[in-house]
């Protein structure tokens, strides 16, 4: 009997889930204000670069004969699946003004881009916030 890959990884498969609990420390270090602004800063980026590096979700990438694009799993919401034209035809979409629309539709489609999607702006947000004085109480 064949497993699948991902319980041979370390963790059971958990790992790429690990800007999760980040977001729970994010979140944490918000309600405690006694972590300072260097904790909610770095926090704040590291849940920000896993939601566009290495959150699991659907890469969603344009394939000929299908409406809804590419149904595989892809890492994060900027690049796409382990198809090579897939991941260079999300990054070329931030970049062609003509495509940035359909980008940004691709962030909201399903529930998990969705979540991740605001996850990724929560964390800007409160990086910003936590670089303008006194947001942060110390």
């Amino acid at each position: 009997m064949a497993t699948s890959g991902a319980r041979n990884k370390k963790l059971g498969g958990l790992g790429q889930w690990w800007g999760v609990l980040a977001g729970v420390l994010l979140i944490a270090a918000w309600v405690n204000k006694a972590a300072g602004p260097a904790v909610v800063i770095s926090l704040s980026a590291v849940v920000f670069l896993w939601c566009f590096f290495q959150a699991p979700v659907t890469c969603k990438a344009d394939v000929r004969g299908r409406t809804d694009g590419c149904r595989n799993n892809a890492s994060g919401l900027l690049l796409g699946c382990h198809i090579r034209q897939h991941r260079l035809q999300k990054l070329k979409m931030l970049i062609v003004r003509r495509q940035v629309r359909a980008f940004c539709t691709g962030l909201f489609s399903d529930g998990k881009a969705t979540i991740v999607t605001l996850a990724g702006l929560g964390s800007f947000a409160s990086g910003l916030a936590a670089v303008i004085p006194g947001v942060v109480v110390h």
